[in-house]
C-alpha cells in the first residue's frame, strides 16, 4: 500500500507503493520469472561444504571485495559470452537491484536523470527515485521495441546522466540488438558523458549473444547480471555487473562495508562450480519458453516475441479485460502477472507440467470468451 501522507517522507516517495508481486497460495505459481527447477542435490551437497567452511570464519568479517567470486563470475562471463573479462571488471552485490542501486548512487542522485523505456523492469524507475535521482519515462514502439530515431531524441532532449537498456526486457520479453545498444550509447555521450547501463537479467534465456563484448573501448558502458533467473537461485541475491574497471573501482565508494556476507559469497561460488548442470535446466526452459508461445498463438492470442524465461501474451479489450483475465486464470488455480501493460498478461516459463495447467487454463478462457 502507499506510504502514508502525514508522514515526512520525501516528495518523490509520496504516494508510491513498494515493488511485490502476489504471493498467493495456488498449485500453479508462474509470476515472477522464478527458475521452477529446484537446486540439483549435488550442488546442495556442496553448498553446505562451502557454508560449513565459512561458518568457521563467522566471527570475522568477510572478504570485503569478494576477490574470489569476482574471479569465478568474470571466468563464467568469459566463457559464455565468449569476451573475456577479469576480475577488475566484474563487481557483485546482494542482488542485481543493489547493483543498480549502487550505480545509481554513484552516478545518479539528487539533481540527476536517468531514462529508461517503458514498459520495461519498474525497479529502474524505482531505484532511481529512491536515490533521488530524476526519472524519465522514455518512449517504445507499439511492439515494444525501442525505436533509435525517438530514443535518441529523448535522450538529446533530456541529458540524462544514466540511460537504461533492458534486454531481453522484462515484462515483455523484446531482445535489444547490438546496433541499437551503440546508437543510443552515442546519443548518451553526445548529449552529456553519460552512464549506459544495460540490463541483461535474463540473458542466458535469448535467443541472441550477450552484449558484453561491447564494454571494450566504451568506459560508460555497464553491463548487469543476476544469479537469480539461470542459476536457479532467486533466494540466493546475488547480482553482478561488467564494466571497465573504473566502473568498479567508482561504485566501491558507495557500498556499505563488507555487504556480501561469507554465506553469500560461499553459496554463489557452489554454484558456479554447477554451471554446467545449471545451464542444462536453462536449455529446458528455453524449450518450454518456445512452447507457450507456440500454443498461445495456436489458441488465437498475440504474443511478444520473447527472448527471455517468460511470455507476454494478449490482447485483452476492453475496461477492466486483463485484469478480469488474470482473476479468471487464478479461479482455475494459475497465478500469472498483471504488470499494469493495458491487454497484456505475463507468465513465467515452468515445468512441462506446470505449463501444461497454464495452457488448458487459457484454453478455457479463450472457450469462455467464444472465440
Amino acid at each position: 500500500m502507499p506510504v502514508r501522507d502525514e508522514l515526512p517522507v520525501r516528495d518523490e516517495l509520496r504516494g508510491k507503493s513498494p515493488y511485490g508481486a502476489p504471493q498467493l497460495d495456488v498449485p500453479v505459481q508462474l509470476n515472477t520469472n522464478e527458475n521452477p527447477y529446484p537446486l540439483p542435490e549435488p550442488l546442495v551437497e556442496r553448498i553446505a561444504e562451502r557454508v560449513r567452511e565459512a561458518a568457521r570464519g563467522l566471527n570475522r568479517y568477510p572478504d570485503r571485495d569478494a576477490v574470489e567470486l569476482r574471479t569465478e563470475l568474470a571466468r563464467y562471463l568469459t566463457r559464455t559470452a565468449g569476451h573475456e573479462v577479469g576480475r577488475a571488471n566484474v563487481w557483485a552485490a546482494n542482488g542485481s537491484n543493489e547493483v543498480l542501486q549502487q550505480l545509481l548512487q554513484t552516478f545518479g542522485g539528487p539533481g540527476r536523470l536517468a531514462i529508461g523505456f517503458e514498459p520495461s523492469y519498474s525497479m529502474h524507475g524505482l531505484i532511481s527515485r529512491s536515490t533521488g535521482t530524476g526519472w524519465i519515462s522514455g518512449p517504445r514502439s507499439a511492439d515494444f521495441t525501442i525505436d533509435v530515431a525517438s530514443a535518441s531524441a529523448a535522450i538529446a532532449r533530456h541529458r540524462p546522466d544514466v540511460v537504461f537498456i533492458t534486454s531481453p526486457n522484462n515484462p515483455t520479453g523484446t531482445a535489444v540488438d547490438a546496433e541499437t545498444v551503440l546508437a543510443l550509447y552515442e546519443a548518451a555521450q553526445a548529449a552529456k558523458p553519460s552512464m549506459v547501463v544495460v540490463d541483461e537479467a535474463y540473458v542466458e534465456f535469448s535467443h541472441r549473444p550477450s552484449l558484453l563484448p561491447l564494454i571494450e573501448g566504451r568506459p560508460n558502458l555497464v553491463i548487469s547480471r543476476t544469479m537469480s533467473k539461470a542459476f536457479g537461485a532467486a533466494g540466493l541475491r546475488l547480482g553482478y555487473l561488467a564494466a571497465h574497471p573504473a566502473v568498479v573501482d567508482a561504485v566501491q565508494l558507495v557500498r556499505l562495508p563488507y555487504h556480501l556476507s561469507a554465506v553469500t559469497q560461499a553459496v554463489a561460488l557452489a554454484a558456479l562450480e554447477h554451471t554446467d548442470t545449471l545451464l542444462k535446466y536453462v536449455e529446458q526452459l528455453k524449450r518450454e519458453r518456445d512452447r507457450l508461445v507456440a500454443e498461445l498463438r495456436a489458441t488465437g492470442y498475440e504474443v511478444t516475441e520473447s527472448d527471455a524465461n517468460f511470455v507476454q501474451f494478449g490482447r485483452f479489450d476492453g475496461e477492466g479485460a486483463t485484469h478480469a483475465a488474470w482473476r479468471r486464470l487464478l479461479d482455475q488455480g494459475v497465478l500469472v502477472r498483471d504488470n499494469g501493460v493495458p491487454g497484456w498478461l505475463r507468465v513465467t516459463a515452468g515445468t512441462p507440467e506446470e505449463n501444461d495447467a497454464f495452457l488448458d487454463a487459457v484454453r478455457a478462457l479463450k472457450k469462455e470468451q467464444g472465440s
